[in-house]
């Protein structure tokens, strides 16, 4: 028998108990200082225990070399089967163009076409995803730009592709600003919304010195009417707040008053937070980002303070989150990067793209839809083809299947290969998860 080469082992966060965790057994367990240390004796080649080793291998820790290749070929087996029927997210684009100057948006580079959005494009695209994802459970997500710009063209488009996807038995959902939500609540109430995706990046005037109208203006308080107004309306909300050094103090604030508001409460309202970083170009104000960890340790600290937090927003920490809630682990991830598997994106020029990180950007497009349907077969199938298989310094990490390879648009970023790493700090992640969710000191 032989340690797992996916086991996951450290220490808590602020505490003597240790962790181990094996996504491919499926197994997780807190380890007192004393059984810790076995653990590190073992590791260090010591004599310990048969009753001790006996343990491990029940729980998947200790295995036989053979049998682990054998189960980790069928759970990718499994993976794989699952995800070719999972459910597609499919992005439009209607335009690139924005009301909001934010601090740190990343398409504010992009050269947007002088063309609009026409009834042909929208017709073109419902066209080809009905043929292209004939079969498969599918649904739509309008994203941008501002999607929901207040012009009467737009609103015109908007409810043309809501009466396509109504015909094409599609839910829909928005990632929008949220300036102009109210004034389009009777255009959405005729669609089946299953998302309205808003981002406040605080409080008052912490989210307006960020998120502010081109020209100037602050925008929170009318964002705040259109959340109430979707939510008035049965229109779930996902809001969003993208955090960096520059208002990650405001968090409690926020959580207090969406508490206050009876969002919280509200079943059709949830929260996620989202890691402001370098996507595609450096950022005005690039000294202010997180790294992964950080983030989450800073707020790991600011809900020992505050712990109100966690009625607002529960911290994943790589599987942490999904192991206290659900009593056991997800399934393994054998890829992270949904784009051209589980996610495609489209725009209103007529090309394609593989995900929402890659849409509207020079030189990304993988073919068109219209005036013609062209597919760049071989830049498809590396994205495809990218999982922890196919990147190479995957395989001797221990962390692979709760990592999945990260993001393979920053992947590419970072090294101009789609099949290379976007590596997530996992076990220190779990330190911390652990730490939050379980850790009884």
């Amino acid at each position: 028998m032989i340690y797992s080469k996916h086991n996951i082992f450290s220490r808590i966060s602020g505490s003597e108990n240790y962790f181990i965790v094996n996504l491919l057994s499926g197994s997780a367990d807190i380890l007192d200082p004393t059984e810790g240390a076995l653990l590190r004796e073992y590791l260090d080649g010591k004599q310990t225990s048969n009753d001790f080793q006996a343990n491990l291998a029940e729980q998947g820790y200790l295995v036989d070399e053979k049998e682990e290749e054998v189960l980790y070929r069928d759970k990718y087996l499994d993976f794989i089967d699952t995800r070719d029927t999972d459910e597609v997210q499919l992005f439009f684009v209607p335009n690139y163009s924005c009301n909001f100057a934010c601090t740190y948006c990343y398409q504010d580079e992009y050269t947007n076409s002088k063309t609009s959005l026409t009834k042909e494009v929208v017709d073109s695209f419902f066209r080809y995803i009905s043929s292209e994802f004939a079969g498969r459970k599918k649904y739509l997500t309008v994203f941008g730009g501002e999607p929901l710009l207040n012009s009467p063209h737009q609103k015109e488009m908007i409810n043309y592709v809501l009466k396509q996807a109504n015909e094409s038995n599609l839910e829909v959902c928005f990632v929008t600003n949220g300036y102009s939500l109210v004034d389009y609540i009777d255009i959405l109430k005729q669609a089946k919304i299953r998302e309205i995706q808003v981002t406040l990046d605080g409080k008052g005037s912490v989210h307006d010195k960020r998120r502010f109208l081109k020209g100037g203006g602050g925008t929170f308080d009318k964002i705040v009417n259109g959340i109430d107004a979707c939510l008035a309306n049965g229109m779930p909300v996902n809001l969003r707040m993208v955090v960096d050094k520059g208002n990650i103090d405001g968090l409690p604030e926020m959580a207090q008053f969406a508490i206050e508001k009876d969002w919280t409460t509200n079943d059709l309202f949830k929260t996620h937070l989202g890691r402001n970083y370098e996507l595609h170009h450096c950022q005005a104000s690039s000294d202010t980002l997180f790294s992964r960890i950080a983030f989450y340790e800073s707020i790991y600290r600011l809900v020992k303070v505050h712990p109100h937090i966690l009625e607002f927003y529960k911290p994943a920490y790589s599987v942490s989150k999904f192991l206290a809630e659900n009593g056991n682990l997800p399934d393994p991830l054998f890829d992270a990067c949904p784009a051209c598997k589980t996610e495609w994106a489209f725009d209103y020029t007529g090309h394609i793209f593989s995900c929402t990180a890659t849409v509207g950007k020079p030189g990304e497009s993988l073919g068109t839809f219209y005036p013609k349907v062209s597919r760049k077969q071989e830049l498809i199938n590396a994205w495809e083809n990218r999982d922890v298989l196919a990147i190479p310094e995957c395989s001797a990490c221990n962390m692979q299947l709760a990592c999945g390879g990260g993001c393979g648009s920053i992947a590419k970023n970072r090294t101009g290969s789609v099949c290379s790493t976007d590596c997530r700090p996992v076990k220190e992640l779990l330190e911390l998860g652990f730490s939050a969710y379980f850790d009884k000191e």
